[in-house]
């Protein structure tokens, strides 16, 4: 406990002096900075590379908190009472007299906020005068960080300091939902739509590809693995390991990766070739909100879904409508880049 105590005054020291750091939360890794000040905000989308059209989630403690940025309503207070703190990710109307920094927000008047559920970023928030700036710590379009040492190996020393607190239990992004009008998922993420709409009793409208980004996580590239990733191999060559567990009505997945070895997170022996079940967020290739390293320098995937509503950008209809099985070799996709560092379904 004095060891987190320690670590704690040692991330408010760099952030109360404008300085970005990396936090835990549940979901992922954040690279923090002080939502009110400018010169923090500007620091985490130099850090991240990231396109300043594309706007921040922002972290708060307490609803004391947040009454002084955003205008709650009903909706936001059933979720708040049976979700947070947890991964969920509200988009409210801003208040005029709000001080969050115009770059959070892309000048726009909506701010996307959350409560993180991880005990020692939530200490860390209580001790602060002002909310965090958090979006993913990694490179823009790169694999999301679940560990400290994902965060230093990404940005080694051009971060003051990053906040351990081991591992992400969840290891994806919060699901985005949009309380401005009608209740409007955003992002897909670690909360089902369905205990949403249970809550709300009501339609939720699904707008995960707009043409223009009202949420952090809409871009185009949003996930990319930095490997190269080739669609719908239809069966796995010499030299490669199968990796394949199908347990969905929705979707399926079989990854192959060109290795010597596959670690799956969990796993007992290390080298179980199973990634663990293919759920009905994982249409976004999430498997089991797990991920799974390999010294593989490309990964060969296949995929189809059941449902072409489920398409989204990375994962077009034109694919969905096929069942799985019926893939040609002939509809094989290739993307990503090269990179040697961790591999993940993502």
């Amino acid at each position: 406990m004095k060891h987190d105590q320690s670590n704690i005054k040692k991330a408010k020291k760099y952030l109360d002096k404008n300085n970005c750091v990396g936090i835990p939360t549940e979901t992922v890794y954040g690279l923090a900075g002080n939502a009110y000040s400018d010169i923090a905000v500007k620091k985490i989308f130099s850090l991240k590379k990231r396109p300043r059209n594309n706007p921040l989630i922002v972290h708060y403690h307490s609803l004391f908190q947040l009454e002084n940025d955003c205008i709650l309503n009903k909706d936001f207070f059933l979720l708040y009472k049976k979700f947070c703190p947890g991964p969920l990710t509200f988009v409210l109307k801003l208040k005029k007299k709000s001080k969050i920094s115009k770059f959070v927000t892309n000048n726009k008047k909506t701010l996307a906020i959350r409560f993180p559920k991880q005990r020692l970023v939530r200490k860390l928030i209580k001790n602060l005068e002002y909310p965090l700036a958090a979006p993913s710590a990694n490179i823009s379009t790169k694999l999301s960080s679940v560990k400290a040492s994902d965060v230093k190996e990404e940005f080694g020393n051009k971060i003051k300091f990053v906040l351990d607190g081991g591992k992400c239990k969840i290891g994806i992004e919060s699901t985005i939902i949009n309380l401005t009008k009608k209740p409007e998922i955003l992002r897909l993420g670690g909360l089902e739509n369905s205990k949403i709409k249970k809550v709300l009793k009501k339609q939720l409208i699904i707008n995960i590809n707009p043409s223009k980004k009202n949420a952090p996580g809409q871009s185009k590239l949003h996930y990319s693995p930095g490997i190269p990733l080739r669609m719908n191999v239809l069966k796995s060559k010499k030299g490669e390991v199968a990796c394949t567990k199908i347990v969905s009505t929705e979707s399926s997945l079989r990854l192959f990766t060109v290795a010597s070895s596959v670690a799956v997170t969990g796993s007992k022996d290390g080298a179980s070739p199973s990634l663990g079940v293919v759920s009905k967020r994982s249409t976004r290739l999430i498997i089991d909100w797990r991920r799974f390293e390999t010294d593989s320098t490309e990964i060969h995937a296949r995929y189809s879904l059941r449902s072409s509503r489920l398409a989204m950008r990375h994962m077009p209809a034109a694919l969905a409508a096929r069942s799985p099985g019926n893939e040609s070799s002939k509809t094989r996709q290739d993307a990503g880049g090269t990179s040697s560092r961790r591999a993940a379904s993502r």
